[in-house]
């Protein structure tokens, strides 16, 4: 009897008429067109950033950030003297120096931070009795500066001393450590050279040193800028 139904195969189901079996999942992936990946940015290659300081800088929390973001580039951090840190700026990338400097124009300069002055005195002076001490406080007293001095306070009324000037800070306290005198410096140099046999007062009225980042204009590089932008405080996703 026909079967009004359509025509049906051996096995009693309908009969295919599209041609041939679906094509399969992997052949429907291979037709979909593949979306352009972006190319992979160029390879870094290794290099040094020269970072130059001057004594009682404290750049460490910054190296440790450049360390995470720049693992490519070197951080090499060179000391350097008060008195040459202009010069020097010739052969780093950068430099941590103390204000004021020779030939501003020729430089960015970012002012970063003042540090206090702190009087450093024998460990039993009398001059310890204080919290605070004020320049009238040092009146008759002998006050050291030794020859790579910062500050450059002039102490009305101070004795001056009767032998040759220290050549650094670090031997200058070590002559206010056997009870001669008194020396004037930056708290983060009294810091450094912490004994147990001185003591350090900060010296309420004498000038603060100001800290800054400086470079020469015509050396500004993207390490430089990445630097900058470090010790400005952006983060790793920042613009610049």
């Amino acid at each position: 009897m026909a079967n009004g139904g359509g025509s049906r195969g051996r096995t009693g189901g309908p009969r295919r008429t599209g041609g041939g079996k679906p094509p399969s999942p992997a052949r429907a992936r291979a037709k979909t067109p593949k979306r352009d990946r972006p190319e992979p940015p160029p390879r870094e290659e290794p290099r040094d950033f020269v970072l130059g300081a001057v004594p009682g800088a404290t750049p460490g929390k910054w190296i440790g950030l450049w360390r995470e973001r720049m693992p490519h580039v070197t951080l090499v951090l060179r000391e350097i003297a008060v008195a040459d840190q202009r010069t020097v700026l010739d052969h780093v990338d950068a430099a941590l120096v103390r204000l004021p400097i020779d030939a501003p124009d020729d430089l960015h300069v970012i002012p970063l931070y003042d540090e206090q002055p702190v009087v450093v005195m024998s460990a039993d002076a009398d001059l310890t009795a204080g919290d605070e001490i004020e320049l009238a406080d040092l009146a008759g007293e002998v006050v050291i500066v030794p020859a790579d001095d910062v500050l450059g306070i002039q102490v009305p009324d101070a004795v001056s001393p009767t032998f040759a000037a220290p050549v650094d800070t670090a031997e200058a306290i070590a002559t206010v450590a056997a009870g001669v005198g008194v020396v004037i410096v930056p708290m983060s140099l009294a810091r450094a050279h912490r004994r147990r046999d001185v003591e350090y007062r900060v010296l309420s009225d004498g000038p603060e040193s100001p800290v800054a980042l400086v470079w020469l204009r015509d050396r500004t590089t993207p390490d430089v800028e990445a630097f900058v932008g470090i010790v400005r405080g952006r983060t790793a996703r920042s613009s610049r």
